[in-house]
């Protein structure tokens, strides 16, 4: 890419899209395309077609996508299917008919077999069954990366398929029912540790800025502690979903990024498609992660000792626990030239303070 090369990143403003977006700039290239979905409706295929009809990106970073934690994924199954592989087949094929130079699509770790073999190799896609409660989800993230697999080989396209590993960090979505695990464990241990402490303010503020249920910091404290209950934060502990035990692999959003702009500046499809030219070609996304794993309960004991909470946590088996192991093999990626920077550690105290910060606090 050229630093005045068009660049379109769709999904600009979420956490993934955010962050490639801040990279780019980062790197000298300022000739980026970004809309808000009142400006353009990814789901309506019409007005993809007549975005780039109108700004003809030379490159593309698809990082649009509906996404959410096991309740989500399992509750919002048809949404989940649908709307990701509407988004992904209007944005692939308009820039397959405008002649993108190179597109790159943001799947997920969680195509992979339920039952794969750790760490989880890029060869192990379509090997076995997959984890029923985001299935959907899977199902349309393997559509996106076979269709860019596809057009590449059907018509030369270079459309680059990367699946990123849990991802957190700046402008993550805490929403207590549709975020991920690791943001909505910080806002949780956050708001019991408000409960605990009789922090009325920092409590009032959360819900101020993002409501649970219509309940937000203006709302009776009656109401509000009565709606956190629903997700198990109480005034003296903390209920978390399932065991415990799964163990899962973290990549902080900024690292991801970098990874992104790297693969899309000196990898192409060609690089990574089998050197026999009569080999069937297949699997040839990228995993992106850190490969590096931390059980759940590790990590709820990790942020309640970054945050000073010391109320009781305890786990609800009943709740599913998804994957029990989701390890990321990254040999491929590190064969590229690219491993990443950010521990855990590390990378919760950065989430913290972004948190405390997006409250004003």
């Amino acid at each position: 890419m050229e630093k005045h090369s068009k660049i379109y990143v769709a999904g600009h403003r979420g956490l993934v899209g955010s962050a490639i977006w801040k990279n780019l700039l980062s790197k000298g290239y300022k000739n980026l395309l970004g809309c808000s979905h009142a400006e353009l409706d990814l789901m309506d295929g019409s007005a993809v077609e007549a975005f780039f009809e109108t700004e003809q990106p030379e490159y593309v970073v698809l990082a649009a996508a509906q996404v959410g934690g096991i309740e989500a994924n399992n509750v919002y199954r048809a949404d989940f299917i649908y709307r990701n592989l509407q988004i992904q087949q209007n944005l692939i094929g308009a820039a397959y008919r405008h002649r993108v130079k190179k597109l790159l699509f943001l799947g997920s770790s969680c195509i992979y077999p339920r039952d794969a073999a750790q760490p989880i190799n890029e060869d192990a896609l379509l090997t076995g069954p997959l984890e029923y409660t985001n299935e959907p989800y899977a199902i349309a993230k393997i559509a996106g990366l076979k269709l860019c697999e596809s057009f590449n080989l059907q018509y030369g396209t270079n459309f680059i398929a990367v699946m990123p590993t849990n991802l957190y960090g700046p402008n993550d979505n805490f929403d207590l029912e549709r975020s991920h695990v690791l943001p909505a464990m910080i806002r949780k241990i956050f708001l019991a540790n408000s409960l605990l402490n009789n922090d009325e303010l920092h409590l009032r503020r959360d819900l101020e800025s993002r409501p649970v249920e219509g309940i937000d910091g203006n709302d009776s404290l009656a109401r509000i502690t009565n709606v956190l209950k629903k997700y198990g934060i109480h005034r003296d502990s903390l209920e978390l979903w399932g065991t415990g035990r799964p163990l899962r692999e973290f990549l902080w959003s900024e690292d991801m990024a970098d990874a992104c702009v790297y693969i899309m500046e000196r990898v192409n499809f060609e690089d990574l498609r089998p050197k026999d030219p009569a080999a069937e070609v297949r699997n040839c996304h990228i995993n992106i992660g850190s490969g590096r794993e931390i059980s759940i309960a590790d990590l709820a004991g990790l942020i309640a000792q970054k945050t000073g909470y010391t109320g009781k946590i305890s786990f609800d088996a009943t709740k599913p626990d998804g994957t029990m192991r989701k390890l990321c093999d990254v040999s491929k990626l590190h064969s590229l030239g690219w491993k990443h920077k950010v521990d855990i550690s590390e990378g919760l105290d950065r989430m913290l303070e972004w948190y405390r910060y997006s409250l004003s606090l």
